[in-house]
């Protein structure tokens, strides 16, 4: 499957095929109608793969040119522009980490690694984490598990504070969730939550099912 972060490498039929296999949320179940038309009409326009299309509908201008020029309702191109927005979750600031020793957080932020995609950078490098740990001291352990949240809110909907349910949970990564039965990862969530220990209110099931759809994208 590919990996929906990497836009230029995902094709307009990728898209396609996301949208017409996730259960949308009410607001935007629109989309699925009339979607392979709309698609083909935008790829018309000279309009390849997912980073092209992001760049379009971000832009107002473009966006109600590409309304006129396809016919296709400026209503309709606002919902896919939230929709393939949402694909790319904003990075989680290390600052925002309050249950872990502001030392060793404040020690990673002065060598440069300010927030969740400094993490995932880091880790593609050849040996970066453990130059990282040599120069700030920073446990082995906690470096483990911030990248392991790193990791998670790379999914969509996945907040800082859920990834930290999903790594108590047992669930460390996003190819972790991607495996999962939505029905035991539910319960767990439940337990976890127990209280409110979180958040109020339950975890749904159909909200559990499309994490674990959405966490294949990134895979």
């Amino acid at each position: 499957m590919v990996n929906f972060l990497e836009a230029e490498k995902v094709s307009l039929d990728d898209l396609v095929e996301r949208i017409t296999t996730t259960d949308l949320v009410p607001s935007r179940a629109v989309l699925q109608e009339g979607l392979t038309q709309n698609i083909e009409k935008i790829s018309q326009q000279g309009i390849c793969n997912l980073a092209d299309l992001k760049s379009t509908l971000k832009n107002d201008k473009k966006l109600e040119a590409l309304a006129r020029s396809t016919g296709i309702d400026r209503n309709t191109l606002i919902l896919l522009r939230r929709e393939v927005e949402s694909y790319t979750p904003k990075p989680f600031k290390l600052l925002e980490i309050d249950w872990l020793p502001r030392e060793e957080l404040t020690r990673l932020i002065d060598a440069g690694i300010g927030n969740s995609d400094d993490l995932r950078a880091l880790v593609r490098e050849q040996d970066g984490i453990i130059r990282l740990e040599e120069k700030t001291g920073v446990k082995h352990d906690t470096m483990d598990y911030l990248i392991c949240l790193a990791d998670l809110g790379r999914v969509q909907w996945v907040s800082l504070n859920f990834a930290r349910m999903l790594y108590e949970a047992g669930y460390t990564r996003a190819r972790s969730v991607a495996g999962a039965f939505a029905e035991v990862l539910c319960e767990r969530l439940e337990q976890i939550n127990a209280g409110g220990k979180y958040f109020n209110g339950k975890v749904g099931l159909r909200d559990i099912k499309r994490l674990v759809h959405s966490a294949g994208f990134v895979c």
